[in-house]
């Protein structure tokens, strides 16, 4: 099974998780990224995610079936992305792979964070404490300027 999905309100966790459990693996990896209070040695006060939402998803479903390529025996895939206004300490994304054992699913994960930073346009704007903002672009991105 894959899921994926955008959404403007609090990622539920502990629901992205059950949908990715299976009773045929022994493994459920999950990656979950947050907002940290700090960039650049600035005091960040929140993220804001905007996105082409319609490509971003059919990105993610690419990359979900990448992952079924490499990994033959990763079962459910489960990729959920926040949209709009993050605050510090809450999920962004959270990425839920099960698989009949943890190598598989350790590693699907790792590929997948890797994978949606490198290529699903959604785009990140730091708001800092005192009041600049900046549009951040992920050092793996394709189209970055590195």
């Amino acid at each position: 099974m894959i899921e994926v999905n955008l959404i403007y309100d609090e990622l539920k966790i502990e629901d992205i998780y059950q949908k990715a459990v299976s009773e045929e693996c022994g493994a459920v990896a999950l990656f979950i990224g947050t907002t940290r209070n700090h960039s650049d040695q600035r005091q960040v006060k929140r993220l804001i995610y905007e996105s082409y939402e319609k490509m971003a998803l059919l990105i993610m479903e690419t990359v979900c079936k990448e992952i079924k390529e490499k990994w033959s025996t990763v079962n459910n895939i489960v990729i959920y992305h926040r949209l709009g206004e993050v605050p510090i300490g809450k999920a962004s994304v959270v990425i839920a792979v099960s698989s009949p054992h943890r190598q598989e699913s350790l590693d699907a994960v790792h590929f997948a964070i890797d994978r949606i930073k490198a290529v699903v346009p959604i785009f990140k704007k730091e708001e800092y404490e005192n009041g600049d903002v900046q549009w951040k672009e992920n050092k793996e991105c394709l189209w970055s300027q590195k």
